[in-house]
């Protein structure tokens, strides 16, 4: 009720802002108040009924307060909308490649008892469903026509998809990015005019802007720091004072830019053998030497571990393991020493690299010293001291382990493993608006499925005895110990009996993990109209949301590739600096001219300009 209460709020200050005309116009806001109206009535009806109703309306539509709060989820929203005729197409295509496939295994195989791998071609419905099972290999065939079905299901007509989803996804998101690029500058042009209005403190004839007064409104403006000071920074660049319409356009193209701070300066020694190490010790082929005796310890590793593969803990011999990883821990002591000295404090934890080399090696030195206080030196080929909380061979793995994990360090070092790993981070920036939307779609199949599935499942009390009762007669119903049913294989715990379970089990179903044995198994236990449900919920993970982060995926990886080959391997970290959704469509987005900007901001209803 005080979520409630919030959104009332929330509704009602907005509404008031903008006024009933604009109100009537906004979609969002009219479906946001029939939200509210539709919880509060489902809230009424449950204290009425003292709580004790299963469905709530009010938990299905609840998603809908995340997404109208959003911007970016609506705008993400609008470009699937628009997308949805072209996927539409192809999915009749599919389905007609399906139903004629359908037809034709039945005409083929017209009362007969061909059976393979327990399928038997009976009847309309059961080749339909096996057909789209099919079409995401969840298992093997050894029928022709399923065999013929599948290659041109899984092969032509999913990759078909793939790319018509690219292409028109593209699309439209492109549109979409040129709608607010239009908008921001329509926004930042009529800040342009009402600060060039007379009487604002500038005497100049021309349209321009008096660099003081912009200084002084920056200063007003809630924005990011490092923001503020860039687009200060290049407005103080102006020598006479003021910025023309033009380079005021410019001046926020800093807001598409992540921060990247600077490296602080080295240090300065007086004595020249300080100054010999910071030479050495700054210089790009000791990364490259670092990353070599990186690449030599995780070789040494990989051969003892092939070489003890056949012994057991107390048989291999830890000695020599551990005198590798002491001579290697101590060049990396000596490694991270020196490029403090070179870098001083401060730079040398300015890189990432640095620092993830540095508290590895820190680790790596803690365990080693707590290996020889707890083991002495030398110590013997048996674990001495069996009573200890972790044995000798486990800490030598652990530290292992943390010797591998350290070898990634060449990863920004390579350049194509750098722009795979940068588009990787940068998914979590550029997707979070698909991600959300997902997160969406996954709540609402989840309360979905459990009003209509809750229960629908129940395992036996006994499942040993029920299985050897069943070995050689089934019994009546829809119990089935059959290979590779959802009996046989225990999927007990993937059910709709909780939220928690749901989200298991929708998850299962999106990646292809043996959904056609949850189809069957609830198709047995409900009706077969439950298909629809799993076929809705299919055709909405898999086949649409899954295309859609593999086309972004795509874009995200072609555009940084494009970029990093006219790039050394420095300089490919800073393609992350600029790599939002904007940046990434920019080359093909047109820019709004001076004049359809001044006659946009001449028709605004809530500006008013005398030029």
């Amino acid at each position: 009720m005080v979520c409630l209460c919030i959104f009332i709020l929330d509704v009602t200050v907005k509404t008031y802002l903008i006024g009933w005309e604009e109100f009537r116009m906004n979609k969002w806001l009219i479906g946001y108040t029939v939200v509210i109206a539709a919880s509060v009535v489902d809230w009424m009806l449950s204290i009425s009924m003292m709580c004790s109703e299963s469905l709530r309306v009010r938990r299905l539509i609840r998603p809908f307060f995340l997404l109208q709060n959003s911007s970016l989820m609506k705008k993400t929203l609008k470009c699937v909308k628009r997308t949805l005729p072209e996927i539409a197409s192809v999915i009749l295509l599919l389905g007609l490649h399906i139903c004629l496939f359908t037809m034709i295994g039945m005409l083929i195989f017209a009362k007969s008892d061909v059976r393979s791998d327990h399928i038997l071609i009976t009847s309309f419905l059961s080749i339909l469903i096996w057909l789209i099972i099919l079409i995401l290999p969840a298992l093997n065939i050894d029928i022709f026509i399923y065999v013929f079905s599948f290659l041109l299901g899984t092969y032509l007509l999913m990759n078909l998809m793939t790319a018509i989803i690219y292409n028109q996804f593209r699309g439209y998101l492109l549109m979409s990015v040129q709608t607010s690029i239009i908008r921001r500058r329509l926004g930042i042009r009529a800040a342009f005019e009402v600060l060039c209005c007379p009487g604002r403190g500038h005497t100049s004839t021309q349209s321009e802007v008096a660099v003081n007064m912009f200084l002084q409104v920056m200063d007003r403006v809630h924005m990011k720091s490092y923001w503020r000071e860039a687009i200060i920074k290049a407005a103080q660049q102006f020598p006479d004072g003021f910025i023309n319409g033009e380079a005021f356009q410019r001046l926020f193209n800093e807001l598409d830019k992540d921060f990247m701070k600077e490296h602080p300066p080295k240090p300065v020694y007086s004595s020249p053998v300080l100054r010999h190490i910071q030479i050495i010790y700054s210089h790009f082929y000791i990364t490259v030497l670092g990353n070599v005796v990186a690449l030599a310890n995780v070789i040494c590793i990989c051969t003892v571990l092939v070489l003890d593969s056949e012994k057991s803990g107390l048989e291999k011999n830890n000695f020599y393991m551990e005198i590798l990883n002491c001579i290697f821990i101590l060049y990396y002591l000596i490694e991270m020493l020196l490029k403090i000295v070179a870098f001083g404090w401060r730079g040398y934890l300015s890189y990432r690299n640095n620092i993830f080399d540095g508290f590895l090696t820190v680790l790596l030195l803690a365990i080693q010293i707590a290996i020889f206080i707890t083991y002495r030196i030398p110590y013997e080929k048996v674990d001495p001291v069996p009573g200890h909380v972790m044995a000798l061979w486990e800490m030598v793995r652990l530290v292992n382990m943390l010797i591998v994990f350290r070898f990634l360090r060449i990863i920004p070092e390579i350049k194509l493993m750098a722009v795979v790993a940068s588009t990787l981070v940068d998914l979590v920036k550029n997707l979070r608006a698909f991600a959300g939307i997902l997160l969406v779609v996954y709540y609402m199949f989840a309360v979905l499925g459990i009003w209509l599935f809750q229960g629908a499942i129940t395992p036996p009390s006994n499942t040993s005895l029920i299985f050897n009762a069943n070995v050689e007669n089934k019994t009546d119903g829809p119990f089935s110990m059959d290979c590779g049913t959802f009996e046989q294989l225990e999927y007990w715990p993937n059910n709709f009996d909780d939220f928690a379970s749901s989200l298991v089990l929708l998850y299962n179903i999106m990646v292809v993990n043996n959904w056609h044995v949850f189809t069957d198994a609830y198709t047995r236990y409900t009706t077969e109209w439950s298909l629809v449900y799993f076929v809705a919920w299919w055709l909405t993970s898999s086949v649409m949301w899954v295309n859609l982060f593999v086309a972004l995926i795509l874009e995200n990886f072609t555009y940084k590739w494009d970029r990093s080959n006219a790039l050394s391997v420095e300089d490919v970290e800073r393609i992350a600096y600029q790599s939002t959704v904007q940046l990434i469509f920019r080359e093909h987005v047109q820019e709004p001219t001076e004049e359809e900007l001044l006659a946009q901001l001449q028709q605004h209803p809530h500006l008013h300009l005398s030029w």
